[in-house]
């Protein structure tokens, strides 16, 4: 796996059905951390669907991210898609050196190979269980979160 240089600037995107669940417990605080060895968050988007809640838009607001809600059906692909166009932008962005995406799927594979075109390195944040082998192979770097289990 090829590291990434400290001082560059990374763009996050959070794949919130995802990854942000109560079974898992994770706070966006974990990502920073994660993160901060690679360099700067110059760009942090979690995406959520209309069923999230009010609590968690304004927490993750505090917390400094972007929450990009969008309309979603019975599944939550409509958020990947959107997702996934955020980080071809990104990967037209002269400003983003990595880009990292915090999930455990593997509908971005595409958009990583637009990014990796473009030069970007891309980091993989996932947990487990779920956690794709494709996702994490097509990374230059993935970092696991071990999340708190609760009651």
């Amino acid at each position: 796996m090829f590291g990434i240089k400290k001082g560059k600037n990374i763009a996050l995107f959070v794949d919130g059905p995802n990854i942000i669940r109560k079974e898992f417990g994770i706070n966006l605080d974990e990502f920073r951390r994660l993160l901060e060895k690679h360099g700067r968050v110059i760009i942090g988007k979690v995406f959520l669907n209309q069923y999230a809640s009010e609590k968690l838009i304004e927490a993750i607001a505090n917390q400094g991210f972007e929450p990009s809600i969008f309309l979603a059906g019975e599944e939550e692909s409509d958020v990947d898609v959107a997702l996934a166009v955020s980080v071809v932008k990104a990967a037209y962005n002269d400003k983003v050196d990595a880009i990292a995406i915090a999930s455990r799927d593997s509908d971005y594979l595409p958009a990583i190979q637009v990014a990796k075109e473009r030069g970007k390195k891309v980091i993989v944040i996932g947990i487990n269980p779920g956690f794709s082998k494709a996702l994490q192979n097509a990374a230059d770097t993935v970092e696991i979160l071990t999340g708190k289990k609760k009651k």
